[in-house]
């Protein structure tokens, strides 16, 4: 037996042992121009004994709709144990979100602590790429994401259908249930399971949407004459605004902990030097009352000013005021289709979908 094949039984094993757990339970140089452009309670009586983006460049027409004409295709309806009914019933707002996650009830035999629930799903937090979030039922019948010191009645898991990596797959789903199934003798907890085929024809469809509005404008900054020393350019560009992220990014915040747009310097880690300064929107996170478009469009004059570039597009056009106004109309057309589909832009919701 070759190495290939004993790789393809191990693969296929996995993946049978996942489908038969499925059916037990039924699942991120010019450093002196710069210089002077920028100066349990198992069992307690206490609980009452109550069971249990690709980029694209901003050019005229570059912005599709995202819904069909009846704007009603899009998007994924409630599944087993999604019933929107006891979501207005409760008196805080619901954890998870009937619209891009699979949720499955579970039953608990006793009341138990958030601690024990913790170390429970202490290895159940992926599947795939795809997070898991458990949440609990509060005495007072409220739902809250799993606390220490806290009591809980019953639980509900729930996984993100879709994201930019792609839909929820069925080895994902299988694994999520493989994982529930081990966990379940431990908590003495029962899983009400969606069936796998709806939650997958969910997850291809919200896929669709991810697909469809994961759009990232840009606008550049070329140099008109000598390049820019990265030496002076990075920390020029903090005094104008630009936070510099752990990760390396630049970004200009919102002001409310989110992101406006960010800045790449376009440029390989043993370069010195860049003639290209490319600001970047990621058009369905930013809500349309920020008017970020219309700030990087700002930003970026402001820049070339300073630096003695000029901006242009992808293709190194020059972009007149009249392009960028004509842009920021379909801009609006573009928001206006994502809320057709029940995504409000720079919502949690959109935030999660496109993270």
């Amino acid at each position: 037996m070759t190495e290939l094949q004993g790789s393809l039984i191990a693969i296929g094993g996995a993946i049978v042992v996942g489908v038969v757990s499925y059916n037990k339970w039924q699942e991120w140089r010019a450093k002196k121009s710069v210089d002077k452009a920028f100066s349990p309670l198992e069992e307690d009586v206490l609980m009452g004994g109550r069971p249990l983006a690709e980029r694209q460049e901003p050019v005229l027409g570059s912005l599709q709709s995202g819904a069909d004409s009846d704007g009603d295709d899009h998007y994924p309806q409630s599944s087993a144990g999604q019933t929107e009914a006891f979501i207005e019933t409760v008196s805080k707002p619901f954890p998870l979100d009937t619209f891009i996650d699979c949720i499955i009830p579970i039953a608990l035999e006793h009341p138990l602590r958030g601690e024990k629930i913790t170390a429970a799903f202490h290895q159940l937090r992926l599947v795939g790429n795809k997070h898991v979030e458990v949440i609990g039922e509060t005495e007072k019948g409220d739902w809250e994401k799993i606390a220490v010191g806290g009591g809980y009645h019953n639980l509900q898991v729930g996984v993100q259908l879709a994201n930019r990596h792609g839909p929820l797959s069925e080895l994902e789903y299988s694994e999520l249930v493989t994982g529930l199934d081990l966990l379940s003798d431990d908590l003495n907890a029962t899983p009400d399971l969606p069936d796998m085929a709806e939650i997958m024809g969910l997850a291809k469809r919200l896929s669709q949407l991810i697909h469809e509005f994961d759009v990232q404008l840009s606008i550049n900054v070329r140099s008109k004459n000598e390049p820019w020393m990265l030496s002076t350019l990075r920390p020029a560009l903090q005094r104008q605004g630009l936070e510099l992220r752990p990760d390396g990014r630049f970004i200009m915040a919102d002001g409310d902990g989110g992101i406006l747009f960010a800045a790449l310097m376009n440029a390989n880690p043993a370069d010195d030097t860049s003639t290209l300064i490319t600001l970047l929107l990621p058009v369905a996170t930013v809500a349309p009352e920020r008017e970020a478009f219309k700030s990087m469009s700002a930003f970026a004059k402001s820049l070339a000013t300073r630096l003695s570039g000029v901006v242009v597009d992808d293709a190194g056009e020059p972009l007149a005021d009249a392009s960028l106004e004509a842009i920021e109309q379909q801009i609006r057309s573009f928001y206006e289709a994502m809320e057709q589909t029940g995504i409000s832009p720079g919502s949690v919701r959109a935030q999660r979908l496109f993270a």
